[in-house]
């Protein structure tokens, strides 16, 4: 028999404190709360609260029953992440512990699992700050969170089975190519034991090959390599068609496959030089974002749903080609959804800026194990980041982490974070925080990489970040804050793809994030993002998403609320339009104003620049009348947006992400609410309080009842594990209710 896979996500009992007598199975739990996996150990408000009051000590308890047909295997618990320290107990017996918040970990429940009969894991969950453990040791900028807030599983294998399997795609750019398999197997049975293993690829229900290798196992954990050549009619994995092969490690006794170990993976070239990014042999300038794993109220406990919908926010909304995941690992799910849709993937281990002792930097190491060992078949993944974001120099210890990566997996190169000058350049590509644009006296946007790495020669040289803190903007911000955010990443994106010797460069930051109080606005909330916490766009989104073909997304987006006194001495000049459109027209009132184009001067290095209307032509006097803005390509109209002279607050507009969600595990669905004007704009001024109701399998996310933020905001919605139809009705005062759907299979 293969492996079984039990997820274990329902019914935990919760407890906010920790007590010695919580570990023994006699202990009755019946007054915790029940609760579902992924879970925050608590809820935190929006905005103005203190951190600490997640930063405590837990107690999770999970009751579950194994039948007698398992007996003979062995049986595992994996939890794919807690944070920050967990010891783990089964049956009142010591498991182990783990130390870090980011990455996977898994002990053996064999010995003391009962059959048949009432099985109780405890696990003791510390999310306090502690300085032994990364990221802590000093402050950083963004939150942690606490508790169990990633999924759980039991694992049943037999005493010899496969631990893990890394697959080299081989020859990427030849006719036929080979795939190689590092397959890690231990075997538990203490004995030596000949089994055949076998790998394969397929596309589908197509085999593509197979190879199979007789072999002898002595030893508890041995390293076998097997390799596929002669592949023909692979197709590369690429941004625009990120094609995926599913791989099988079979372990075969007699003839029957006692375990089977699959995944997707694709076959690509990544190469960062000194003239740029390499893509399977084609250049390829980098344009992307950070992300932190963040959401509201729950932090970091989103299930599967909502780390995909990010990274399709990324790709498809943004457009982007790649993200970093600052600043450590984040779910599984995110990263498969990045290979599926051809997101590239910058990943490194957890940290901010603070180094700490030797058994600190130890764990630091075995973060960077963890994390290569989870995610080294991530064809998305294209470079590992080894060294603590924006810290100092420490050679003894990057010589670790390096080698470390190195070691492990010899086909990615590795960078290193930092925002010091001449910084020792241990990692293969220099990666580095430019946030030159906007400092007192400074001209220039990006600096020349020679100037930043004091060497003499070019290196492999990546921008990891600019922008953020420089320049932090509020979605409900004044307008020409607003338009001048958003222009300030245009001028860097033009910039970056202006010099040959840049890779790339990753903006600072995608989304809007909670963090400590020593950062960002006071409010707990870092306004660096171009969207906001909800994952609505600020105008500055609209930098990134308009620089797409106009057949993959037509773009007109108009940096204006269209009203005459928001700005400065009134008006809306100059007015700056994303678009991807060959020209626009202005009419107002019906009378075409002007047909304007894309200021190819001033963002030479953009393939669609923003058209900027420095003087509005025409007499406008004290009239204000409605607009209308038209999109041209090869002189026919594409597009058109209107605005009008007078909004008035006339309906909510509901947009619901997912009108089907799961039952059998948590699964959420995000609604954004609009407060919008009788043609349908958004109108950002009002400070409407809305209502949600909701009835069936499913509960909100945050307060039932709140204010829109700058005339929006989302809500998400979570399953409770039951089927049934799941009703909203979305009130306000002084516009209808509106009503919506959502069916739970």
């Amino acid at each position: 028999m293969s492996r079984t896979m039990i997820p274990i996500n329902h019914d935990w009992k919760y407890s906010p404190e920790f007590k010695e007598a919580f570990i023994l199975n006699t202990f009755d739990d019946n007054h915790f709360e029940a609760i579902m996996l992924p879970h925050m150990n608590q809820e935190i408000p929006y905005n103005y609260f203190d951190e600490k009051m997640y930063q405590f000590i837990s107690c999770y308890r999970k009751h579950f029953n194994l039948d007698s047909t398992h007996k003979g295997k062995r049986i595992f618990v994996d939890f794919e992440g807690v944070m920050t320290y967990a010891k783990v107990y089964l049956n009142g017996h010591y498991l182990g512990e783990h130390k870090g918040g980011y990455t996977p970990f898994s002990f053996e429940l064999t010995e003391q699992i009962i059959y048949d009969g009432d099985n109780t894991l405890t696990v003791m969950v510390d999310s306090t700050e502690r300085d032994d453990i990364p990221p802590f040791g000093h402050v950083i900028d963004y939150l942690t969170y606490g508790g169990i807030y990633r999924e759980v599983n039991l694992r049943v294998v037999d005493d010899i089975f496969i631990e893990n399997v890394f697959a080299k795609p081989k020859d990427i750019l030849q006719l036929e190519k080979q795939l190689q398999a590092e397959v890690f197997i231990s075997n538990l049975s203490e004995k030596e034991q000949i089994y055949t293993v076998q790998l394969e690829i397929a596309n589908g229900d197509e085999i593509l090959g197979t190879i199979e290798k007789d072999i002898t196992l002595k030893n508890k954990k041995e390293t076998f390599i097997l390799s596929i050549k002669n592949l023909k009619d692979i197709k590369l994995w690429d941004i625009n068609e990120p094609n995926l092969y599913q791989v099988s490690v079979h372990l075969i006794l007699n003839g029957q496959k006692t375990d089977t170990y699959s995944f997707k993976t694709g076959f690509r070239m990544a190469e960062f030089t000194p003239n740029g990014f390499l893509l399977n042999g084609r250049k390829l300038k980098l344009r992307g974002l950070n992300r932190h794993q963040s959401f509201p109220y729950v932090g970091y406990a989103m299930p599967k749903r909502a780390q995909v919908k990010d990274a399709d926010i990324l790709k498809d909304e943004l457009h982007l080609n790649m993200v970093r995941t600052s600043h450590y690992p984040q779910s599984k799910h995110f990263l498969n959804r990045c290979d599926e849709i051809g997101l590239l993937v910058f990943e490194e281990l957890p940290g901010w800026q603070h180094i700490g002792d030797k058994s600190w930097q130890q764990i630091a190491c075995q973060n960077v194990i963890e994390m290569i060992q989870r995610d080294f078949n991530h064809p998305s993944i294209v470079l590992w980041g080894v060294r603590i974001n924006e810290s100092e120099d420490n050679h003894d210890f990057y010589t670790d982490t390096n080698r470390i990566a190195h070691e492990m997996d010899e086909t990615r190169q590795t960078g290193g974070v930092r925002f010091i000058n001449d910084s020792e350049l241990l990692e293969d590509v220099y990666t580095v925080n430019d946030f030159a644009y906007g400092e007192k006296g400074e001209t220039r946007v990006l600096r020349p990489q020679q100037e930043v790495t004091g060497l003499k020669q070019n290196v492999p040289y990546l921008n990891t970040e600019y922008n953020g803190h420089m320049y932090p903007t509020k979605r409900f911000d004044q307008e020409e804050r607003l338009n001048e955010h958003a222009l300030r990443h245009s001028n860097v994106l033009s910039h970056s793809a202006l010099d040959p010797h840049k890779c790339g460069a990753i903006g600072w930051c995608a989304f809007d994030y909670n963090t400590h109080y020593q950062f960002g606005s006071g409010d707990r909330i870092c306004y660096h993002g171009v969207m906001d916490m909800f994952r609505i766009p600020k105008f500055a989104a609209y930098a990134y998403s308009s620089q797409v073909a106009p057949e993959v997304d037509l773009i007109l987006e108009p940096v204006t609320i269209y009203s005459r006194g928001e700005r400065a001495i009134a008006g809306i000049a100059p007015l700056t339009i994303f678009t991807n459109c060959d020209s626009i027209q202005l009419y107002d009132d019906q009378k075409l104003l002007g047909e304007y184009y894309p200021s190819y001067e001033n963002y030479a290095g953009l393939e669609y620049p923003p058209i900027i209307i420095e003087k509005l032509v025409g007499t406008w006097g004290m009239d204000w009348n409605d607009l209308k803005i038209v999109g041209l390509i090869k002189g026919q109209e594409v597009i058109t947006k209107n605005y009008i002279k007078n909004p008035i607050f006339t309906q909510l507009s509901v947009e619901v992400d997912d009108f089907e969600l799961n039952a059998g595990e948590m699964d959420v669905t995000r609604i954004v609410i609009k407060a919008v004007d009788q043609i349908g704009h958004m109108i950002p001024f009002i400070d409407e309080i809305v209502t949600v109701d909701i009835e069936g399998p499913a509960k909100l996310i945050g307060s039932s009842t709140f204010p829109l933020i700058g005339g929006c905001r989302g809500v998400w919605i979570k399953t409770t594990g039951e089927q049934g139809m799941i009703k909203l009705v979305i009130r306000s005062s002084r516009v209808d209710s509106v009503v919506v759907e959502v069916v739970v299979k």
